[in-house]
């Protein structure tokens, strides 16, 4: 028995303007770049949860015509999975298969949401969390073949899968990607065995305590915010260790450090682990001095954080308790205490908001530039199915192309915005894209972030950073997660 674990890869704007825009912006095309480079943990992970016995090959699709036409037709059994604005894609490569009479299992957030419309292209939709439910599928399907699958899996209790059981991801698997970088051979000494990837993601916590109105996350991992044991962690980064003598590493987590005593064991536990990672997080870590001094030091090289406005009033409503908007004032000191550890911030804005006006791109102008952030990513509202902003503007009626998940990129418009017109708000962020991501523009922020450190390494005794290093043109995991 073989089973192919199908990944639906990269990102494909769909505005005409922008697609022309990002050729003349080589920041904004190194975004789709690289995150078309990230593995699909999810996948991996079922690979873990797969018994041994079964044999399991991960493939990664970016190509769906050239895919389509001339598919891989030696696995017994086909599970896929991806995010939503390549959702329409992914029912193409699984119609294929099953015309082929292969059958098909579909999970993954997407399909969670729209366990209806991903069963009408599968012939079993995991809804849920996967660790749990895809070794029943695996063993229906070898007790009895197609005929035995059922039609949904659905958790008895979601998000309450304990991380401590989390089966450890298969990634030797990537090492048998086609890489454009190296050879499809690779020995086991070499510094590097995953050619294909700059960076591996490593999960180590599930959820939220902010549940932001626009965020997907809560549907998939439900509303308990959950931490893998440290050294369950470990286990995972030591293996990636394993096959890429100094790595780089994604924590696919939406919120890392909200817990401060775990968040403080693991860094101290990465240390002399020679890692290097990314991570997201929120404004308040920058409130713990004893966290902040272990970040660089354990090998963060880059936190995102999601300002998602630049005025307060803009704030007012995106999370359940306001909490975002009490943060307002400590915005630029945050920025300021993290950056100066030799950690950079990629801050992230959402425009369209209720509350913008086209005032709003020259807010954000000025706020990169008192901020001095190294990074940012700049998007648009996305309103993603199973979100509360996507029952909103439906139930108003302000959704443009409704059931349009292509459109669902974080750069596509696919509402009618409040303070604004369509046309307003893709000139205005074009404008923001033209300015923060221009080759020029991005020279000075590296300029103007090394000079912060050179005033505070002495003091701080902190380490000046290699400019070599990746961080500084870090794209964010903002678009894996839905």
């Amino acid at each position: 028995m073989k089973i192919g674990l199908i990944a639906v890869a990269g990102v494909k704007l769909q505005t005409r303007k922008f697609v022309e825009l990002g050729i003349t912006l080589p920041q904004f095309m190194n975004r789709g770049r690289v995150i078309a480079q990230l593995p699909s943990l999810a996948l991996l992970i079922l690979a873990g949860a797969t018994p041994p016995d079964v044999e399991v090959e991960y493939v990664e699709v970016d190509d769906i015509d050239a895919y389509v036409a001339n598919p891989r037709m030696d696995f017994d059994l086909v599970a896929l999975s991806t995010y939503t604005a390549r959702a329409f894609d992914a029912y193409r490569v699984a119609d294929v298969y099953r015309e082929k009479s292969v059958p098909v299992v579909f999970g993954g957030l997407h399909a969670t949401v729209r366990p209806e419309e991903a069963a009408l292209h599968a012939d079993a939709v995991v809804v849920g969390e996967g660790e749990l439910l895809w070794p029943e599928v695996v063993e229906d399907f070898r007790r009895g073949g197609p005929p035995a699958l059922k039609r949904f899996y659905r958790e008895a209790q979601p998000g309450r899968y304990d991380l401590a059981h989390s089966p450890m991801p298969r990634f030797e698997l990537l090492t048998r990607v086609p890489s454009p970088h190296q050879p499809d051979t690779l020995e086991t000494g070499q510094i590097n065995r995953l050619g294909a990837y700059n960076r591996i993601t490593v999960q180590t916590t599930r959820g939220c305590p902010l549940d932001c109105e626009f965020c997907a996350a809560s549907k998939l991992y439900g509303p308990r915010y959950r931490m893998k044991p440290v050294k369950r962690v470990l286990e995972e980064i030591d293996a990636v260790r394993a096959l890429w003598r100094r790595p780089f590493i994604e924590f696919a987590d939406d919120n890392t450090f909200v817990n401060g005593d775990w968040s403080k064991h693991l860094l101290r536990e990465l240390i002399g682990r020679d890692v290097r990672y990314f991570t997201e997080t929120d404004v308040s870590i920058a409130e713990d001095d004893e966290l902040l001094d272990l970040l660089y030091e354990s090998g963060c090289r880059q936190v995102l954080i999601g300002f998602e406005s630049a005025r307060r009033d803009g704030l007012i409503g995106l999370d359940r308790s306001n909490w975002k908007t009490r943060q307002f004032d400590r915005y630029l000191p945050a920025i300021q205490k993290i950056q100066s550890r030799g950690v950079t911030v990629c801050g992230c804005f959402i425009v369209g908001l209720d509350s913008d006006s086209p005032a709003v791109f020259d807010e954000i102008r000025e706020f990169v530039q008192r901020s001095q952030l190294l990074e940012v990513q700049i998007t648009v509202q996305t309103p993603f199915p199973g979100t509360r902003l996507y029952d909103r503007l439906e139930a108003e009626g302000r959704l443009l192309y409704p059931g349009a998940w292509d459109r669902c990129t974080l750069f596509d418009v696919n509402f009618r915005p409040r303070g604004m017109s369509i046309e307003q708000l893709e000139d205005g962020v074009m404008g923001l894209w033209r300015d923060t991501w221009n080759e020029s523009e991005l020279l000075r922020r590296r300029r103007q972030y090394r000079e912060l450190l050179r005033e505070r390494r002495d003091a701080r005794n902190v380490p000046l950073p290699d400019e070599s290093e990746e961080y500084f043109a870090l794209p964010t995991r903002t678009l894996l997660t839905v």
